[in-house]
Formats: structure tokens, C-alpha cells, sequence
């Protein structure tokens, strides 16, 4: 396991390296002058100060200089600095990324454990109601695009049944540090999460009960049977640990697109995160911002399908033996 995962890291470190030089090139090529945007918000700027303003930001300098300048940068540790917020982009990021790990995270989870439960549950009752149900809420959850799913439920939810908060993280007038913040922080949670979880949770309750489906017809399980153990057993003890490794698996290959979802559902219920940030970022061509955020997220992206990795191979001794 050591030197499989040796050798993850040592790729990992190559793909963020290509991920750098790829994300720059684009936001270079992209139309659009930060510092024009800048003179926007300023009311207007003379030409000699739109000039001082590039050669304060290095981008009077070629590509290639400012592409290896950037490299070197990140190298030691240094993101960048905003253009708009006048801040280092190491410290917005860590101060929105607590935000989007709650939401990201919150959703993950409910969608993969309810998910494989609803799928688990529904398999060994191939057709009754439940997995009928099952069926049809999986159909709706990927037809519908995650921003629709967040305006009806606000519509539903906090519009026409005001039980739940429309937007933000909290309310503005709750101290923080204390168990009602923490309360109002959940109930604020609820819609975003549950927006952001409805479409991975119908792909999990699918894939889990084809999985299970596929399992239970193993000659392993029919012997299980044939030995006499309760269908308890059967199904949490032998056939529960092989038909969640897709699901494992997935849970981590998928862990990109939640981070990506999360920019819409973030944006739908102002929900202070890095998708905000982004979004605020490309309309304001705060280009250092927006890479700060696209390699940050790259980070958490190969981190966390190295630690799928290592929880497939717990799962599964059979590659760990490999």
C-alpha cells in the first residue's frame, strides 16, 4: 500500500503541475482586462494609470514571464494576490473554504448513505412500492438541473412555507462561538444541502441497488443461503461490503462535480463559499482569485481520490494483496 500510494502522490504532483499551467493559459487567453474592470469600478482611469495598474499586476509582462513567475509563486507557498478584494488569495480562500466544506461534505455524506440505503432497501424488493419509488425519484433527481431543484424549494420552503431560511450562512445579528449560532448555521444548511445532494443521491440509490441486485445472485450468496443465516447476515454482512465499492469508488470520481455543483447552489441561496467567490471572481476578471480557487479545488479533488483509494483497498483485502 505504501508504494501504491507513493506512487498516487507522485502522479497527483504532476497533474496539479499540468492543472496550473492549463488553468492559466485559458484565464490568459480569455477576453477581457482585469484592469479595465478595475477602471470600471473606479469610475474611469487614465491611460497612464491603466498602464501603471498592469505593470503593478505583471501583466504588461509576455506570457511566458508571467506564466513562470506564477509557477514559482505557487511553488513557495504564494496564490497571489486579488486584484479586486486587495487581499492575498491564500487568505480568501481560507476564509470561504470552511463554508463550502460543510455544504460540500453535508450533501456528500446524506446523499451516499441515503442513497446506498434507499438502493440496498429497494433491491430486495425488486418490485414493490419502495423500489418503484425509489425508480421514479432517481429519474426526477437527474432530470432536473440543481439550480431548478433550488428555487422550487425555496418557493416551497421558504416562500410560500416559511420554514426554512432563503439565503446566507446565518443570521446577521447571531453571535457566533455559541450553540444557538450553531443551530442557525444547520437551518440555514438544510435547502443548500439538500438542493446539492439531490442529484448524487438519486445516483447512488440507482447504482447501489444495481450493485446489490448483482450480488445477491452470487453463487457465494446462495451458498450463504443454503447454509441457513438469516437474511440480516446475508445481506449486511456478505453481500453489503462488495456492492458498496462502486458506490466507494464513485463517491470519490464524483467529488470534482459536487465542488462544481456547489458554484450554483452557492450562488442560488448566497451562500458564502468558494463558489461565490468564483462567480464574484469571473465577473470581476479577478484572475488570480479565480486560479487561487480552481487549484485549491484540484487539491482537495486528487486528495480526496487518494483517500478513496486507500478506503477501497480496507474495503476490499483482496487489493490490498495486490
Amino acid at each position: 500500500m505504501v508504494k501504491s500510494l507513493s506512487k498516487r502522490i507522485g502522479n497527483a504532483v504532476i497533474l496539479l503541475l499540468a492543472v496550473l499551467v492549463l488553468n492559466f493559459t485559458l484565464i490568459h487567453i480569455a477576453p477581457g482586462d482585469p484592469v479595465e474592470v478595475l477602471a470600471g469600478e473606479m469610475g474611469g482611469a487614465t491611460p497612464e494609470l491603466l498602464a501603471e495598474l498592469r505593470a503593478d499586476f505583471g501583466l504588461d509582462q509576455p506570457f511566458h514571464v508571467q506564466l513562470f513567475t506564477y509557477l514559482g509563486n505557487v511553488l513557495q507557498g504564494n496564490l497571489g494576490y486579488s486584484f479586486y478584494y486587495d487581499k492575498p488569495v491564500t487568505e480568501l480562500i481560507f476564509d470561504r473554504i470552511g463554508a463550502t466544506l460543510l455544504l460540500v461534505i453535508t450533501a456528500l455524506l446524506f446523499a451516499l448513505f441515503v442513497g446506498t440505503a434507499l438502493g440496498i432497501a429497494s433491491a430486495q424488493k425488486r418490485n414493490s412500492l419502495l423500489s418503484n419509488v425509489v425508480t421514479l425519484l432517481s429519474l426526477a433527481g437527474f432530470s432536473a438541473p440543481v439550480f431548478w431543484i433550488g428555487i422550487m424549494l425555496i418557493l416551497l420552503l421558504s416562500v410560500a412555507l416559511p420554514i426554512f431560511p432563503i439565503a446566507g450562512m446565518a443570521t446577521a445579528d447571531e453571535p457566533e462561538g455559541n450553540f444557538a449560532y450553531i443551530l442557525d448555521v444547520v437551518w440555514h444548511l438544510v435547502l443548500p444541502a439538500l438542493t446539492l445532494a439531490s442529484i448524487y443521491l438519486a445516483f447512488y440509490s440507482r447504482l447501489s441497488r444495481a450493485s446489490m441486485l448483482e450480488v445477491l445472485e452470487s453463487d457465494y450468496i446462495r451458498t450463504a443461503r443454503a447454509k441457513g443465516l438469516s437474511r440480516f447476515l446475508v445481506v449486511y454482512k456478505h453481500a453489503l461490503r462488495n456492492a458498496v465499492l462502486p458506490v466507494v469508488t464513485f463517491a470519490g470520481l464524483q467529488f470534482a462535480q459536487v465542488i462544481s455543483g456547489a458554484v450554483l447552489v452557492e450562488t442560488v441561496f448566497a451562500w458564502p463559499g468558494l463558489g461565490t467567490l468564483a462567480f464574484e471572481s469571473i465577473l470581476r476578471r479577478d484572475s488570480p482569485t479565480l486560479l487561487g480557487i480552481l487549484f485549491f479545488s484540484a487539491v482537495l479533488v486528487l486528495v480526496v481520490n487518494i483517500v478513496v483509494d486507500i478506503a477501497y483497498r480496507i474495503i476490499d483485502p483482496r487489493i490490498s494483496a495486490k
